[in-house]
């Protein structure tokens, strides 16, 4: 096979990859954008199936109608700090735990790894888990949803096999120019380890950022709601346009395209943040899958 073929067919392989990508692209992109379309398009236009790709019908009532409530955006202050606060105190106990299972010479590490991996496929229940909160007097406070799921395990295992494929002649150095293991933990590992934590930052936070059944469930003044549970009451109805004197075709309008703006002010906080942290994302995934 001569050179002038290869060539050729390393073209062919562009350009059919490059198809393959733009149709992956397109597929993935249409939902969001269709979205995004009917947020903003009228009720007549929506019910008529007319939006696509495009707004139909240019329409702003149910964006109004949400920001123009004081709780609405209590609640999303509410989401912000919870999702910052859990996730440090995520990264710092799922950081920590991986770093000591990661150490093979550990004496009980297999029944450490156990225990984790045993929440994977075991869990209290919803009762007993409500019972626990309740009688630790974490309920109506931010505890209830940051400590219960502190540790993500599928995280944990990640973490660990990152930690476990890192030179350890570099720890040995360290011990023997004065470190000890906080110092080593601090200094060295956690310097090298940056794409990883980034990508388990945003992990954390995307779940966070998204959560709304803990709050639902252990929160009963709604002064203490994360902004999930605030839109959606408003797609459960619990509270609507009607609640803030709107007329009847604000009310219409916004029962058309209230589940759209619920999605879009959910997504758009992390897609903003998404591009800051996208190359610590694609090389965190990555490291530790090949050795060498």
């Amino acid at each position: 096979m001569t050179t002038h073929d290869l060539t050729r067919g390393y073209r062919v392989f562009q350009w059919f990859n490059a198809l393959i990508l733009t149709v992956v692209v397109i597929v993935t992109l249409y939902p969001f954008v269709n979205i995004l379309a009917r947020s903003f398009s009228s009720q007549s236009a929506i019910s008529a199936g007319e939006v696509n790709l495009l707004p139909k019908g240019f329409n702003l009532t149910t964006y109004k109608i949400v920001a123009s409530d004081p709780m609405f955006w209590t609640n999303y202050r509410n989401t912000i700090v919870y999702t910052v606060v859990a996730t440090f105190i995520a990264i710092v106990m799922t950081t920590c735990y991986a770093y000591v299972l990661s150490k093979k010479h550990l004496k009980g590490r297999t029944f450490l790894i156990g225990v984790a991996v045993f929440t994977m496929f075991f869990t209290g229940g919803l009762i007993p888990n409500y019972v626990l909160i309740t009688s630790l007097g974490m309920k109506n406070s931010i505890w209830a949803i940051v400590l219960p799921n502190a540790i993500s395990v599928f995280n944990l295992l990640v973490m660990k096999a990152f930690f476990e494929n890192l030179p350890q002649d570099l720890e040995e150095a360290a011990a023997i120019d004065g470190l000890n293991t906080y110092g080593i933990l601090w200094k060295i590992v956690l310097p090298l380890s940056k794409a990883v934590i980034a990508t388990m930052i945003l992990f954390y936070a995307v779940s966070f950022w998204n959560s709304w059944f803990p709050a639902f469930l252990y929160m009963n003044e709604s002064e203490l709601f994360p902004v999930t549970v605030y839109l959606r009451n408003l797609i459960a109805g619990a509270t609507g346009a009607d609640s803030y004197g709107a007329v009847a075709s604000d009310v219409t309008q916004a029962a058309a395209n209230i589940q759209a703006v619920t999605i879009v002010l959910t997504v758009l906080p992390i897609l903003l943040i998404y591009p800051f942290v996208q190359r610590y994302f694609v090389s965190g995934v990555m490291l530790g899958a090949v050795k060498g």
